[in-house]
């Protein structure tokens, strides 16, 4: 008897069947699951535009009702990028704001770069105390940048030096900025606009984060925006587009937003002390301390909006190695189970609303539960059709599903950043970014799934830590003058 002979008479058969159709199911909800965010980010951009077109940048910058904020700076080992990431933030275009940087216990030589920078000197500063942190060494500033506060505190992590930063706060909201990004000069005017509408209801606004490899950066400022030459870097700024202009507008739209960059993002201050702060001991701080804030609201009874805004834009630079990548990546998909774990008796349940419902339940079906699938269905199905399993018809819907949906998702994005965006002007840019919205559905997607499914694992065994990220620095960005897309 032959392989296949044996195979159609035994009851394996029935269940790789099984199986086989198990992950195509799944496979087509996720896909239809983003198609109707697609669907629903569409008119959550018209009504950011009519918002938009209400409180106009110059009456923001002149209206009492713009809140004075606090910018929140971690940074460890950040020598390459923190000293032109600050002067970004210094010519932000808004009426009160001051900075707080922290200086988590780094190795290199960042907070020497700083003073050198700024010329700072040291200062007596009282920590009331709010929250919890390591010790602090000492604290600088420069008279003559009064908005400029530069905090040496032992090594915590990045929670640890937030929590800092916003003990030493003064204003009533505060925004947490990575210290490898950039700000749009209008960033702030147009991120603070929710809370201007609705001061007693909003609780936290992110906004989108865009990749700066590529482009050209002088002084902290975006010249011009390019999309990257290198494959990886495309592929990661189609993802980023796909991410902050469709998933994060639908989920807008929804009342379901679960996830604020820790790159951009800005906090009622009252509230996050309330809580006490970051959490510590978990490498997700960012989602959950939004996770917290809807937990709190649904026991409170209290309406909390947690909301996305598309044309506020931080730029941040993506890993260019595979091995950058795949610690930021696993690290992202600990802090993602970390989350659901620490936070699992909201998950189905209706007391927290649509993010109890419907976010929660979904990041379990597609973001736990499909990486595992969604591999063993690139194993499984290609071999069950060479055994004669399943049919060749099968394995053409199959790939449809897979690779048919992610391109249509893809190049669904790109349209709304342009259309919302309008970054890039040139031809060659916008066919550039096309062909890396088709060409990360073969291989980049897939890997993705196998960092996540390794991010279970450590989580399961309770690895910590972050792990070394290398940055190359914002001047290693810049394309020669004649660069651009291979033509």
């Amino acid at each position: 008897m032959t392989p296949s002979e044996w195979l159609a008479d035994s009851p394996v058969t029935g269940l790789l069947w099984s199986v086989s159709a198990l992950i195509l199911t799944l496979q087509l909800a996720q896909n239809s699951v983003y198609l109707a965010h697609l669907l629903r980010a569409l008119p959550e951009f018209f009504s950011a535009r009519a918002r938009s077109a209400r409180l106009r940048e110059w009456w923001l910058l002149t209206s009492e009702a713009t809140p004075p904020i606090s910018l929140l700076v971690p940074g460890y080992n950040e020598e390459a990028t923190i000293v032109e990431s600050l002067r970004s933030m210094l010519t932000l275009r808004y009426p009160e704001y001051e900075i707080l940087v922290v200086n988590d216990g780094s190795k290199d030589a960042t907070l020497a770069r700083l003073i050198e920078a700024f010329d700072l000197k040291p200062v007596h500063r009282a920590a009331p105390g709010r929250t919890s942190y390591q010790p602090i060494r000492g604290i600088y500033a420069n008279p003559a940048l009064p908005n400029l506060l530069v905090i040496d505190k032992q090594n915590g992590g990045k929670a640890d030096a937030l929590n800092a930063a916003m003990d030493l706060a003064r204003h009533p909201y505060v925004c947490s900025v990575d210290a490898d990004s950039l700000l749009d000069a209008d960033a702030l005017l147009r991120a603070v606009r929710p809370f201007i509408d609705a001061p007693d209801t909003t609780l936290a606004v992110g906004g989108t984060i865009r990749v700066v490899n590529g482009c050209q950066v002088h002084a902290g400022r975006i010249l011009e925006v390019r999309p990257p030459r290198h494959w990886l870097e495309l592929f990661q700024t189609v993802e980023y587009l796909r991410a902050f202009l469709l998933t994060r507008m639908a989920w807008t739209r929804s009342r379901a937003v679960t996830i604020i960059s820790g790159a951009f993002g800005i906090f009622r201050r009252d509230v996050v002390l309330e809580l006490g702060g970051y959490e510590h001991g978990t490498v997700g701080e960012d989602m959950e301390l939004v996770v917290r804030l809807h937990r709190w609201a649904g026991e409170q009874g209290r309406e909390g909006q947690v909301l996305h805004v598309p044309d506020p834009v931080c730029w941040t630079e993506v890993p260019s190695s595979l091995q950058v990548l795949s610690r930021q990546r696993t690290r992202w998909q600990r802090g993602l189970c970390e989350t659901l774990w620490r936070h699992r008796r909201m998950i189905g349940n209706p007391k927290y609303g649509s993010v109890g419902l419907v976010a929660l339940p979904g990041f379990v079906l597609f973001d736990v539960v499909g990486p595992v699938l969604e591999l063993l269905g690139l194993l499984l199905v290609p071999l069950c059709t060479l055994l004669g399993i399943l049919n060749v018809e099968f394995f053409i819907a199959y790939c449809a599903v897979v690779f048919g949906f992610g391109l249509c998702l893809s190049l669904g994005s790109m349209i709304l950043a342009e259309f919302s965006l309008q970054h890039h002007r040139r031809v060659r840019d916008l066919l550039w970014l096309g062909f890396g919205a088709i060409a990360e559905n073969f291989g980049f997607r897939q890997i993705n799934s196998w960092w996540r499914l390794q991010g279970i694992w450590q989580f399961l065994k309770k690895k910590k830590g972050w792990g070394e990220m290398t940055r190359r620095g914002f001047s290693q960005a810049k394309p020669p003058a004649s660069g651009g897309p291979p033509g």
